[in-house]
């Protein structure tokens, strides 16, 4: 079952559709709220080398993104059970990230701002808090690699495209629009509704893994 649809295309969804699909897979799990999100509006409150900041983040995921779909292409193709097992482990670990995220809902926490740094500190903090990161590589690796893989040999560049693309335009937002709306991104409440959302979507995305 699992080679027919690593090699068979999904009927009626066209290059477009799985490129949304991505883009959307993607806002999902980068928009979760984590370390590097909120560095990343700090800078951007605060106006200080926000430009380097978005430039790191975008291109790390960019790298990992098609890292995971190319790497794990090529080890399916020896081994296609192991991109049946990484489909359970990705659903696995969806369903407690959208778990974790609805139990951190219950909470309302702001968002402090951090200390104003030099441009070198900054792109360090930044490096670190994306390549030092387990989650990272669990989101953009192993998740969407792995998802990417569902939609066949060219399906999944296209769902990469759009999952890249949702990074490049989440964080450009995030850091650049963060003094425009300073006010309600500090808001807690903001916070927790955007946890309940993430918690929702990673959950559906489980769902969906398990049925594919």
């Amino acid at each position: 079952m699992f080679r027919w649809i690593e090699s068979t295309p999904i009927p009626t969804v066209s290059g477009m559709t799985t490129a949304l699909l991505g883009f959307a897979t993607g806002a999902a799990l980068i928009i979760a709220i984590g370390a590097q999100n909120a560095y990343v509006l700090r800078q951007g409150l605060r106006r200080e080398h926000i430009g380097i900041v978005v430039a790191i983040c975008a291109l790390s995921d960019l790298v990992l993104i098609l890292a995971g779909v190319a790497g794990i292409g090529a080890v399916s193709r020896l081994h296609p059970a192991v991109l049946e097992l990484l489909r359970f482990g990705g659903a696995a670990y969806l369903a407690w990230f959208g778990v974790r995220s609805l139990w951190s809902a219950r909470k309302a926490s702001g968002l402090v701002a951090s200390i104003p740094r030099g441009a070198g500190s900054v792109a360090l903090t930044a490096v670190a808090l994306t390549w030092l990161n387990p989650h990272v590589y669990l989101d953009t690796v192993l998740m969407l690699g792995s998802v990417a893989n569902q939609h066949g040999p060219v399906g999944r560049w296209q769902f990469a495209t759009g999952a890249v693309t949702a990074s490049l335009v989440w964080f450009t937002g995030l850091g650049l629009g963060a003094r425009a709306l300073a006010p309600r991104l500090a808001s807690p409440r903001l916070w927790q509704a955007i946890d309940v959302v993430v918690g929702i979507t990673m959950l559906s995305i489980a769902a969906m893994l398990l049925v594919s």
